[in-house]
């Protein structure tokens, strides 16, 4: 999160159009406005959308099935999410599909309401996306500071990498608890069920992703350590030690034929509600599941944004380009609303994928665009052999997914080195979204680093005393006079306990300059303790003069009428002209 902070801060002041317009296919537009599309552009948009497909196949699935759905929804997502996403959004090179961080909000809203329930959260996070970037709200995701994004995306990685142990070691636990402490019982209980060949298979998927050459090769080893994983699930099955696989877990029916693994059929038009439902009743569009959705939808939304910005920025730095922040918003909302149309779950820019496609020479949006063209193609031509993918390699794939999105050295960084309340804040994040879900913990730890903002800004808001300070006083005040110099935001944090003091240490009857150059803020609080502190000097015979008010604070103690003959306390320009007041006339305001 820093990293969209600090990019977006440092832009010119002449760039600010790029953050305050919106444009639909902004990036397209711009690329062919820029520059003639050639046969050689052709060629490296071809040859990136091909090698990102590569790696878009597996993950698409796997993601799929992590979110509780059939694998060919992901593999929809890719295609109708990617093409959308990539013609209509504002970055260059970001390439869209379903991320892990959305796992841990879509398998409880499948599990409870289904596809059909999935389809719909991710047209509302859509609509919500959609709305982020038209009323050019995006910039809002800037202030959700980075202990809530690194605490909640570990706590994200863990959930993910605890999932996937029911296949890495094919314990066959079916229907896994919801709670977290449940998830590890069930595995506990399990654990003398581990299947030696899913476990064989995993670790020879997991090994071949860790030892893949990633400098010398573009495309990663997710599709590589399938297909090796594939060949020795084959090989077992043969000696008589069968592997769980897609097909045996997964069915389909067209046209009245039952089949086994990924349908070999495109991606059909239907309303997102009408979808299968979850197992056990029905998926009913009303009211009442659309207020229950919500929560979820807005985390959808949320993560879809952050996620996005942040690809956005990252390939933006490493290719010298700039995205439309509020045009990439609109983007990634449209895709979002047409795909739960043709039975795709929510998608977002991946970095990985994003990543893939730059080092593969992508030149324009085309090269995403192409890139769900393929898997596309992909489905037609693959889906028979998708079936003998195991599931025990896609649990191995996941596994090293929820590893790179995990932040574990951001995360370690920060509990050597931030301040205590940073660290308060990612843990509590932290735990919230492992034990209970991320919903509870955003909103808790944005409220949390709110309030820990909040008290540290007030600890700086300080009343000095300078009545013997000669280079603001002079040759001294007169007996019954003091002065203090005020400093910092007055909001109502501070304010009550700044003028409390000083109350407390100033006499009946005497008189007071408040020093107020230093006020940079007054809020609606600071005004309410301003009115109290100056009823309180009145009846204790306390005159008080407020000088060198900056314009906001000056503004509002004006508007609520501080200052008149009526009150304690006057407003005076300057501190020399404080100065003479005092000296010539007396401590106690005359009524």
């Amino acid at each position: 999160m820093a990293v969209i902070t600090h990019s977006l801060i440092g832009f010119p002041v002449s760039h600010r159009a790029h953050l305050t317009t919106v444009k639909v296919s902004s990036a397209l537009r711009d690329v062919f406005k820029k520059e003639p599309y050639t046969a050689g552009t052709l060629r490296a948009d071809v040859l990136a959308g091909l090698t990102v497909a590569v790696v878009a196949m597996p993950l698409a699935m796997a993601l799929a099935i992590a979110s509780g759905v059939p694998p060919q929804y992901g593999l929809y997502s890719a295609v109708i999410g990617g093409i959308v996403a990539a013609l209509a959004g504002g970055s260059r090179f970001s390439v869209s599909g379903p991320t892990a961080a959305f796992v841990v909000v879509l398998a409880p809203i499948s599990a409870r309401y289904g596809l059909a329930g999935l389809a719909t959260a991710g047209l509302m996070a859509g609509v919500i996306l959609l709305a982020l970037g038209v009323t050019k709200l995006g910039r809002l995701i800037e202030y959700v500071p980075e202990p809530v994004t690194v605490g909640f995306t570990t706590g994200i990685a863990v959930v993910i990498a605890v999932l996937q142990l029911n296949d890495l070691f094919g314990l066959g636990i079916e229907g896994m608890p919801e709670s977290f402490v449940a998830k590890l019982t069930a595995l506990a209980d399990s654990a003398v069920a581990i299947a030696w060949p899913a476990l064989l298979v995993s670790a020879l998927t997991l090994a071949v992703l860790l030892l893949w050459p990633r400098e010398r090769f573009v495309i990663p080893g997710y599709a590589p350590a399938i297909l090796v994983g594939t060949f020795l699930a084959a090989a077992l099955a043969h000696f008589g030690y069968p592997v769980d696989t897609i097909g045996s877990r997964f069915t389909y029916e067209v046209a009245g034929a039952i089949g086994h693994g990924v349908p070999r059929v495109l991606p059909s038009l239907s309303l997102p509600w009408t979808l299968p439902g979850p197992a056990v009743g029905s998926f009913s569009l009303n009211l009442g599941t659309l207020r229950d959705l919500l929560p979820a939808a807005l985390s959808i939304a949320m993560l879809g944004a952050i996620e996005s910005l942040l690809c956005a920025v990252v390939l933006d730095r490493s290719t010298g380009t700039r995205h439309h922040s509020n045009g990439e918003l609109v983007g990634q909302g449209l895709a979002n609303i047409a795909a739960p149309f043709f039975g795709g779950i929510p998608v977002t820019a991946a970095l990985a994928r994003s990543a893939a496609n730059v080092k593969a020479g992508a030149a324009t949006p085309v090269a995403a665009a192409l890139h769900a063209a393929f898997i596309l193609l992909g489905v037609l031509v693959l889906a028979p052999a998708l079936a003998w993918v195991p599931m025990a390699s896609m649990a191995a794939v996941l596994l090293v997914v929820a590893w790179n999105m995990s932040e574990l050295p951001t995360a370690v960084e920060l509990l050597k080195r931030a301040p205590r309340a940073d660290k308060l804040v990612f843990l509590v994040c932290f735990s919230l979204t492992v034990i209970f879900d991320m919903v509870i913990a955003i909103g808790v730890g944005i409220v949390l680093a709110a309030f820990l903002f909040m008290r540290d800004i007030a600890r700086f808001t300080q009343a000095r005393d300078i009545s013997s300070t000669a280079r603001y006083v002079g040759e001294g005040l007169p007996e019954g006079w003091r002065a203090v110099k005020v400093t910092g935001a007055m909001f109502f944090a501070a304010a009550e306990r700044v003028l409390t003091q000083l109350l407390a240490e100033t006499p009946e009857g005497s008189g007071l300059i408040i020093y107020a150059d230093g006020v940079t803020l007054l809020d609606a609080g600071g005004t309410s303790a301003m009115e109290r502190f100056d009823a309180e000097c009145a009846a204790r015979g306390i005159r008080v003069l407020v000088t060198d008010l900056q314009p906001q604070p000056a503004r509002v103690l004006r508007a609520a009428g501080l200052g008149g003959t009526a009150h304690a306390t006057t407003l005076v320009p300057t501190l020399a002209e404080a100065l003479t007041r005092a000296r010539t006339g007396p401590a106690r305001k005359s009524g």
